[in-house]
């Protein structure tokens, strides 16, 4: 039964009072009263950032003990994190980690570090597909963190400064999205070891994702990927609308740029500003008897970055909106937010979990994902967070997401892309955070 007081885990932590912040304690070391205990010592270690070149280089000629590195990689690297953010989540006040939905996740992220701590080192195949059902349970588990989250940061946006939520907030589903690639990226090297087509220096690979290595796809075409999300945006449109007329989408600039990525988080973050221009758009042209006028994107590839600008003609982002445009915790709507969060159990976070009751937006092209058919969720119900959450994809893989709006004319979104795939994934640690 999952304890209604998440505080009986803290170890060494004593309930206060609601004013005084665990914030305001900062321990290098437990003191002499508290003996060390298992998160201490975790929390103690440093995460080990990897980058999408590491993930191709390590993954591209896969061998059994590869395998087995990878798993242990991932074996210690998991329960390191979950202490990191098992120590911010113990710095709230009492108050707001006492919310139901934030309890909820502090108890979801004990559990997976109290299971990932006591594994074993992995050395052997069969040790590794051991490992690998729990990775796909944890993955499961965790799908219903990110509506919880919100719908807890939104209930306790008066009770702690919303700057400091919102920090907090991108802390942790940075966090949620490093621990993500690492899981997805062993899950999906394990399955291409155990594919029947994978044997060592094979050239002939019938398998369809051949452009992959695990989760990162090795040739993302700017162009094909907002063809692509344009396609998408433009049919859930028009399967929860009445309008008959949708803006044109035009691409312009270097077509040809490619570069390596998670897929995935790119079809997110173009997926969430196209939806958003189409909709911008189609509302302010509903009743105009004149085509609407195109969203134009303009690829630009320089040596290191691809940047992308996704221009509409919308009319402008409201000026009640514009200053909370980033934040999960402050703006108008909160209650209607809250309401529809609670119609969202669970939350992968990616573009094929927006779908249309009772009908299947094309697939075909997707690359499939661990999570993609776990999760669904109505493409016209507003949560508030496809704005932030693109902007913490962005800025995982050291880009960028930046929106310019004209009030009463439209919209400019740039994204900046680092092509080289060699930066760091951006985790902020504990230590980054106290030096803040």
């Amino acid at each position: 039964m999952r304890s209604s007081c998440p505080a009986r885990r803290w170890n060494g932590f004593r309930r206060v009072s609601q004013s005084r912040f665990y914030s305001s304690v900062r321990e290098q070391q437990p003191p002499p009263w508290r003996p060390a205990t298992a998160l201490d010592e975790w929390a103690e270690r440093q995460a080990r950032p990897i980058s999408l070149r590491q993930l191709t280089f390590f993954g591209r000629t896969l061998t059994e003990p590869r395998l087995i590195s990878s798993a242990n990689y991932v074996r210690t690297e998991l329960p390191t994190r979950l202490a990191h953010r098992l120590r911010d989540i113990q710095q709230l006040p009492y108050v707001v980690v006492a919310n139901p939905h934030l309890s909820l996740v502090y108890e979801l992220y004990y559990k997976a570090f109290e299971r990932f701590r006591v594994i074993p080192e992995i050395q052997s195949l069969d040790d590794n597909d051991r490992f690998c059902d729990i990775l796909r349970d944890m993955l499961r588990e965790h799908l219903v963190v990110i509506p919880n989250l919100a719908m807890g940061v939104l209930e306790c946006r008066n009770l702690v400064s919303p700057n400091e939520m919102d920090k907090f907030m991108n802390t942790l589903l940075r966090a949620r999205i490093s621990r993500r690639v690492i899981a997805e990226q062993h899950l999906a090297l394990t399955d291409t070891f155990n594919s029947p087509w994978h044997f060592q220096d094979s050239h002939d690979r019938t398998d369809l994702n051949a452009d992959f290595v695990g989760e990162v796809f090795l040739k993302c075409k700017a162009k094909q990927v907002v063809e692509r999300c344009g396609r998408v945006a433009q049919d859930l449109m028009r399967r929860t609308s009445s309008t008959a007329q949708l803006p044109e989408i035009i691409v312009q600039g270097h077509l040809d740029a490619t570069f390596p990525y998670i897929l995935s988080h790119l079809e997110y973050i173009v997926g969430e500003l196209l939806r958003n221009s189409v909709q911008a758009v189609v509302e302010k042209y509903h009743d105009s008897p004149h085509p609407p006028p195109p969203i134009e994107v303009l690829i630009c590839e320089t040596p290191q970055h691809v940047i992308m600008r996704i221009s509409d003609q919308g009319g402008g982002i409201p000026q009640e909106i514009l200053p909370y445009l980033w934040s999960f915790s402050k703006g108008p709507r909160t209650q209607t937010r809250l309401e529809n969060l609670g119609r969202v159990p669970a939350m992968a976070a990616t573009m094929q979990e927006l779908k249309v009751p009772e009908r299947k937006v094309e697939r075909d092209s997707w690359h499939e994902g661990s999570l993609d058919s776990l999760t669904s969720r109505p493409p016209n119900l507003r949560l508030g967070m496809g704005l932030p959450m693109s902007r913490v994809y962005a800025e995982y893989w050291a880009g960028s997401l930046e929106l310019h709006s004209l009030e009463g004319y439209g919209v400019d979104a740039f994204l900046q892309i680092c092509k080289l795939g060699n930066k760091n994934e951006q985790v902020t640690t504990r230590a980054a955070m106290d030096a803040v």
